[in-house]
């Protein structure tokens, strides 16, 4: 779908206006029409209680691939589409969100940044209201906070936690909301892209052929998720966070025992950032739920969708060409996808540089051994 029609949520093919819907719980509704909602966010960012204690294990993300060369030449222009489908399973509970231009669908002033966009993926489990309320409210905090966008890795991690207790505030007046989801968040200021991730979602960006993951997924057995979930109390069994969850961050699930409280816990909705500065030779972004990855490795999604935009050029039915991909390849999972393109041509074609010996791999297969190399170094 053409998101730059306005705010676009989980509607296949079509774009939509206004805010994305709410569920209508009357608790829901009490807690949305209360003002502390919609107030500015506090200049200080209250972090995770289960990340204060455990300062040392705090995650630092280099930013990824500085940029040499292009940079001060090139403007993307940005064109995105999405496409979700419930899959297997009997209910649908990912939400996604792309606005290719938040100044107008945000009504944000003296901003002068082009683009201006936001896109991300929810990824529900125990119910679809976690993921309805992340998407609805997440971005009023980042674009509200008086520091936008001076000090946007701290408005956007403050803007993650504030969403995540705001929800704990609306279960608190109705339990039937009780639920959790993941989120990622990316943004485009001007030719900077920012993504942030908490879960296991994952966005991978097109340079030139090559995907480049711009986020990790937040599993329990990830040694460094492990390490900080057993310092904050909880422990990992058989893949899942205190044998209830099988993600290591997430928002919402206040109703599970063990895992977030006034003092702290080992389920964090703190989000982890990486950034990079788009050049000419960045070609498309691509925002998925874990039920696209359950299925497609990171650069065989790439290669996938490049032929695809190659073909028709449209970012809607690349969308829906990687989730009927991820159908035909059995993922059991929900599924749901945004591309965004940031270019108006089709991807090049990329001619493979002449070897002096022979081989029996294609570009494309290096392409997809060469990332499964550098998978084995991370």
């Amino acid at each position: 779908m053409d998101a730059s029609k306005g705010i676009v949520i989980g509607e296949n093919g079509s774009s939509s206006e206004g805010r994305p819907p709410i569920p209508l719980a009357a608790a829901y509704r009490q807690y949305l029409s209360n003002d502390c909602v919609v107030l500015p966010c506090k200049k200080s960012l209250i972090r995770h209680p289960s990340l204060v204690k455990t300062k040392a294990l705090d995650i630092s993300v280099e930013p990824v691939l500085a940029v040499e060369n292009h940079e001060n030449e090139f403007i993307p222009i940005v064109r995105s589409g999405a496409w979700a489908d419930k899959g297997v399973r009997t209910s649908m509970e990912d939400v996604y969100l792309c606005v290719d231009n938040f100044m107008d669908d945000y009504g944000i002033e003296n901003f002068t940044a082009e683009p201006s966009a936001i896109y991300g993926v929810f990824d529900g489990h125990g119910g679809k209201h976690a993921a309805d309320f992340a998407c609805q409210h997440l971005p009023r905090f980042i674009f509200e906070d008086k520091e936008f966008p001076n000090e946007i890795e701290r408005v956007v991690a403050s803007a993650f936690l504030q969403t995540d207790t705001a929800f704990a505030e609306a279960c608190s007046l109705d339990a039937t909301l009780a639920s959790g989801t993941t989120a990622l968040a990316a943004l485009v200021l001007g030719r900077m892209l920012m993504v942030a991730n908490a879960g296991d979602c994952r966005a991978v960006l097109c340079r030139r052929g090559k995907a480049i993951e711009m986020s990790r997924d937040h599993k329990p057995l990830c040694i460094r998720e492990k390490l900080r979930i057993e310092a904050s109390g909880g422990y990992v069994h058989d893949g899942y966070l205190n044998d209830q969850l099988n993600v290591a961050r997430s928002l919402g699930d206040w109703h599970m025992e063990g895992m977030k409280g006034t003092g702290g816990g080992p389920l964090s909705a703190e989000p982890e950032f990486m950034t990079t500065k788009l050049t000419d030779e960045d070609e498309f972004l691509i925002i998925a739920c874990d039920g696209i990855w359950d299925v497609f490795r990171s650069q065989n999604a790439v290669d996938f969708a490049r032929r695809r935009l190659q073909e028709h050029n449209d970012p809607v039915t690349c969308s829906k060409d990687l989730v009927d991909e991820a159908l035909k390849r059995k993922s059991g999972d929900n599924l749901s996808a945004v591309v965004v393109c940031f270019r108006s041509q089709p991807p090049p074609n990329l001619v493979a540089p002449r070897s002096r010996v022979q081989r029996s791999f294609s570009a494309e297969g290096l392409r997809e051994l060469q990332s499964f190399l550098d998978s084995l170094g991370n």
